[in-house]
């Protein structure tokens, strides 16, 4: 009995590098940014986009805290149903999901420009096998 095996890991890249600067905006204004998740590897694997723990190494932070977004207010179904992360006035979307071998994911980075000042989170995407 003949047997062989290639072991291999996950291979990705994330377009563009972080930071992601939406510039100044307009109170109440929506820009959009797109982030490209891309499966270079032989392997699918699965991603999650969280918020960066409080206490993790990082610029400091200021927390911007908003009324929620109108879409916010939809039936309970529908948000359970959603796949988004709202941070502060940044929503990305989705925040989870898998990309198959030699694909790709395009992330949905919304800003919606509330409270003057300046705004500034941290979020990770976790890719399982990496």
């Amino acid at each position: 009995v003949r047997v062989s095996a290639k072991a291999v890991y996950s291979k990705f890249s994330i377009e563009p590098a972080s930071p992601i600067d939406f510039g100044a905006l307009i109170k109440t204004a929506k820009k959009t940014q797109i982030v490209v998740l891309e499966n270079k590897g032989m392997l699918s694997f699965k991603f999650r986009i969280q918020q960066a723990p409080k206490d993790s190494p990082a610029l400091e932070i200021k927390r911007y805290r908003s009324p929620a977004p109108p879409f916010l207010h939809q039936p309970l179904l529908e948000l359970l149903l959603q796949d988004y992360l709202a941070v502060g006035m940044f929503i990305v979307s989705p925040c989870s999901g898998s990309v198959a071998a030699w694909d790709q994911q395009d992330i949905t980075v919304d800003c919606l420009a509330g409270e003057e000042g300046t705004c500034e989170e941290q979020l990770y995407i976790d890719i399982t096998g990496r």
